[in-house]
């Protein structure tokens, strides 16, 4: 059977959408009439997942949901077919059940669970689809799908904290933007004015505010516009390869950001590591997947490399202990483990103490960004009170 998405009337005259399996299109108009709709367009799930470019896609929330839903039944002794139906029956939203009906048809076709899913790459990239093969292949589905949903929990817990960390930050930075551009906007003419017309001279830093107000008014949108131009072009030459990767190796030399960029990458390469290594992915395997993850193309090419290295003979310790990437506490860890049999183990602590380390790089730099931000935000400030205040001063000083 396959699966078809509907559009059809109901009785009272309103339009209705769902999706129903069906032998082909004639059987399922002969259902829905039987309901009681008339059926106005239909088309298959399957046609709409051929074409890769447009395929849907579901955020992480969703797809851990689902996966955690169908390991639960496939635990439970279920077949994948009707555990797919299931799932499909409790999503609410109709392109998420229209996917997981049209990954069963598949399925009663005769292909594996992740032959299925690579219809859907938008939804479940690489890192699921190799997984659930291993799994398939060992015969622990169950536990791996178990194992990638907790992942994906885990991931999205740890993007929220990042999310909720940079809110603070972002909305004082706006709020400082926006009094800074009043005041040099607003006020800082009207004022400035008074002393002007009376041909009092002005001193130096109310003339460079003054000049920058005069800038604001004059020029501010034509900024912005051409401020917008720039980013896309930007844009636009970070898709060559070249100009990425200049740009990824100087993010890397920077003091402070480059180290946090060097965190947050590997963090996300060994978690993958470590989730691929426990399904039962091979070593080389895992390392060109989770090397798929890293956006950063300078550690990218690095890791790689490392890859390359493995495949060679070279141990996991060694070749990425390299790349220079990793911290010597992990690199520690990944060598104890090989030395003991117990990788997949010292992997899983070194990826968990990796996020340790990531959320608190990222609380300290957001408790030392935010003071920063206050004491730019009053020098800012000061200057423009002190731009309107000398030459009131200097007027006292003449009247006097």
């Amino acid at each position: 059977m396959a699966a078809y998405e509907y559009t059809a009337l109901t009785p009272a005259g309103k339009k209705k959408k769902g999706v129903l399996e069906a032998d082909n299109e004639r059987q399922l108009r002969q259902q829905l009439r039987d309901s009681g709709l008339v059926p106005l367009s239909i088309s298959s799930g399957k046609t709409a997942s051929s074409r890769r470019w447009f395929s849907p896609s579901i955020n992480i929330k969703e797809r851990a949901l689902v996966v955690r839903q169908l390991a639960t039944l496939i635990d439970a002794g279920l077949p994948i077919e009707e555990a797919l139906s299931g799932v499909a029956n409790q999503s609410t939203k109709q392109k998420v059940r229209s996917m997981l009906l049209a990954i069963r048809s598949k399925i009663l076709e005769g292909l594996p669970l992740a032959s299925a899913l690579a219809e859907y790459p938008n939804a479940f990239p690489i890192l699921f689809r190799a997984s659930v093969k291993a799994g398939e292949e060992s015969g622990h589905l169950g536990p791996v799908l178990l194992e990638l949903a907790e992942f994906s929990e885990r991931t999205r817990a740890n993007a929220q904290k990042v999310q909720m960390a940079m809110l603070y930050p972002a909305i004082l930075t706006l709020v400082a933007i926006s009094i800074v551009t009043f005041l040099l906007g607003s006020v800082m003419p009207d004022i400035v004015s008074v002393f002007d017309k009376q041909g009092a001279e002005l001193p130096t830093i109310t003339t460079v505010m003054l000049a920058i107000s005069e800038w604001i008014t004059g020029y501010g949108q034509a900024t912005l516009v051409g401020l917008a131009l720039v980013l896309l072009v930007y844009a636009a030459l970070l898709r060559k390869p070249a100009v990425k990767t200049a740009k990824d190796a100087a993010l890397m030399r920077m003091p402070l950001l480059g180290r946090f960029v060097k965190t947050i990458q590997i963090t996300r390469y060994i978690g993958t590591l470590a989730m691929l290594s426990r399904s039962g992915v091979a070593l080389v395997d895992a390392m060109d997947i989770a090397a798929q993850v890293v956006e950063n193309s300078v550690m990218n090419t690095l890791l790689f490399q490392a890859r390359k290295r493995v495949k060679e003979g070279v141990s996991l310790g060694t070749a990425l202990s390299e790349t220079k990437l990793l911290p010597p506490m992990m690199l520690q860890l990944i060598i104890s483990g090989e030395r003991s049999g117990e990788l997949d183990t010292m992997l899983d602590k070194a990826a968990r103490q990796q996020e340790q380390d990531s959320n608190n790089w990222i609380t300290t730099m957001v408790a030392l960004f935010e003071p920063l931000m206050l004491l730019v935000m009053g020098a800012v400030v000061m200057m423009i009170v002190m731009a309107i205040l000398l030459p009131i001063m200097n007027m006292n000083q003449l009247l006097n």
